[in-house]
Parts: structure tokens; C-alpha cells; sequence
């Protein structure tokens, strides 16, 4: 006899720079989600599929809740605040380091009937003593269905989370076919990469202001797939940031987004990148709608 077939979706919600996205990767084992010790990294929905067996678990991996200052950041809030209606299950990540910022988290949870998981990320970098504390502390806030503690960077504790949230779903069909891994198209992930390599080769505020568009996407001759970016920042000193002197850093950021985008389609690229000042982007919501935000 089978065991049933279970199936939900599960919400990653936290702060920002809490390692959602890389808990996501780990939970996969392939890289859909793009990661950088930044704030904000994350920007819109993103679905992950695990299928096993005699279970299938869509994971929903939202950006960061925090207090948002333009038209972008109210939209980032409100994708992850809607990744939490009708949901399964809600797996609330934290590292600890900033509880004032989850107790407003915290507070969402309260409206919902969904169980909640407490998944203390970073272990890690914490004693056990450490890690007791924190999630007695965290007990009395909130009647949290389970409390994890895992390293999503070491890729430890990720099996008993997924046996955690199993147990926590109900019976249901299978969404998706078993080598579907996410929902992103292959032009959107390619700009997400390219944002990638620009918020690790970029510092200050300049990860924060840039947004990328795909333009073109021609299948060539040869197995040859020929790509056009546009990076768009809100002023000249950023685009001179990007380009760095005599194009340098342009070209250390398209030669690193060649190779994972090549990786990714599993074919050779030609990568083309521009640099457009768009002054304040971040609150043109017709722009923001354009580049697939919410």
C-alpha cells in the first residue's frame, strides 16, 4: 500500500538578508534563486518545486518584509504580505539578530489560520545554548508548529524540514511534473543573474537602484543564444560606477553573468550589456509594471 500523495505551498517569509533565497537553493540543490549579502536582494515571487515520491511542495520565496521608502519597496512588501493568503504552510526564517523587526512579522501571523514554522537559519554561527534561547524566546511570542534550526549555507537540518512541513500538508494532486524545479522563465532568470553579479561587484547604494530588462533573445546558428540587457540606474554616477574605468567593471559583470547564464540554458551566450539612466524609477509604477513588478 502507497503512502498518500501530498502536496501544498510554503511561504518563506522573514526579513531581508535573513537567507531565504539561499535556504530555497539549498532545498532544491540547484541554484533558482539569486543570493548576495545584501538587503533586498529579492524583489518579486519566486516558486521552487520539490517533488518526491508520494509528495510535491512548491515553495513560495518572497522578498524580505520591511519598511519600504518607494514605489518598489511597497510592492516587494505587498508581494510577500500576499504570499501568505492561501498558503499550506508558512516557514518564518530568521537569524535572531534583529527580533523588534519580527515581532511586526510576527503580528501577520496572527491573522491567519495557517501553521506557522519556526526556522532559526545560521545555526552555525550559534552555540546550542544560543540556539535554546532563542527559540524559548521566540515560544513565547507566537504557538509556532515546530521550531528548526539549520544551516541553509551548509546545506545541514534541510531533511527534517521538509519531513516537518510533509507532515503539515494534506492530501493533494501533483502541480507540477517531476523535473519542473521553478516557474521562472529562462529571460527573467537571466536578468536576475546579471543583477546578481551587479549587487556583488557594486557597493553603497547602487545595488538598490539598479534593475535589469532582457531586450532581445535570438536563437543564432551553432547552438549560439545572443542576448541584450538593459541595466537601468537613476543617476549618471551610478551608470559610471557600473561601466568603472574604461568599461572594466561592465566587463567583469557580463563575463560572470555569461557563464551562469550559459550553465543555466545549458547552451553558449553572447552577452550585451547597456547602462540607461532612468531618474527615479523605483516610484514610476508604469515602469516598475514593465519590468514585472507587482
Amino acid at each position: 500500500m502507497t503512502d498518500t500523495f501530498r502536496s501544498g505551498f510554503i511561504a518563506l517569509i522573514g526579513r531581508p538578508n535573513v537567507g531565504k533565497s539561499t535556504l530555497l537553493n539549498a532545498i532544491l540543490d540547484q541554484k533558482i534563486a539569486i543570493v548576495a549579502d545584501r538587503q533586498q536582494t529579492t524583489r518579486n515571487r519566486l516558486l521552487g518545486i520539490k517533488t518526491f515520491e508520494h509528495a510535491q511542495m512548491i515553495f513560495v520565496d518572497t522578498p524580505g518584509i520591511h519598511s519600504p521608502r518607494h514605489a518598489l519597496g511597497e510592492s516587494m512588501v505587498r508581494t510577500a504580505e500576499e504570499a501568505m493568503q492561501d498558503i499550506d504552510v508558512i516557514a518564518f526564517v530568521t537569524d535572531a539578530d534583529k527580533r523588534d523587526e519580527d515581532l511586526a512579522i510576527i503580528a501577520l501571523f496572527r491573522k491567519l489560520k495557517t501553521p506557522v514554522l519556526f526556522v532559526l537559519n545560521k545555526a552555525e554561527t550559534k552555540s546550542p545554548s544560543e540556539i535554546s534561547d532563542i527559540i524559548h524566546t521566540y515560544g513565547d511570542l507566537f504557538p509556532f508548529s515546530a521550531f528548526l534550526s539549520l544551516s541553509a549555507l551548509k546545506v545541514k537540518g534541510i531533511g527534517f524540514l521538509l519531513e516537518k512541513i510533509k507532515g503539515l500538508l494534506a492530501e493533494g494532486p501533483k502541480y507540477y511534473d517531476d523535473d519542473t524545479v521553478t516557474d521562472q522563465y529562462e529571460k527573467s532568470m537571466a536578468a536576475e543573474i546579471i543583477r546578481e553579479k551587479i549587487i556583488k561587484n557594486t557597493s553603497e547604494e547602487v545595488p538598490h537602484a539598479v534593475a535589469v530588462e532582457i531586450q532581445e533573445w535570438k536563437e543564432k546558428k551553432k547552438g549560439l543564444v545572443s542576448i541584450s540587457a538593459a541595466i537601468y540606474v537613476e543617476r549618471e554616477g551610478q551608470k559610471g560606477i557600473i561601466i568603472g574605468k574604461k568599461g572594466e567593471l561592465l566587463k567583469t559583470i557580463g563575463s560572470q553573468a555569461r557563464r551562469d547564464i550559459e550553465r543555466l540554458i545549458s547552451s553558449k551566450v553572447f552577452l550585451e550589456l547597456w547602462v540607461k539612466v532612468k531618474k527615479g524609477w523605483r516610484d514610476d509604477k508604469k515602469m516598475l509594471q514593465s519590468l514585472g513588478y507587482r
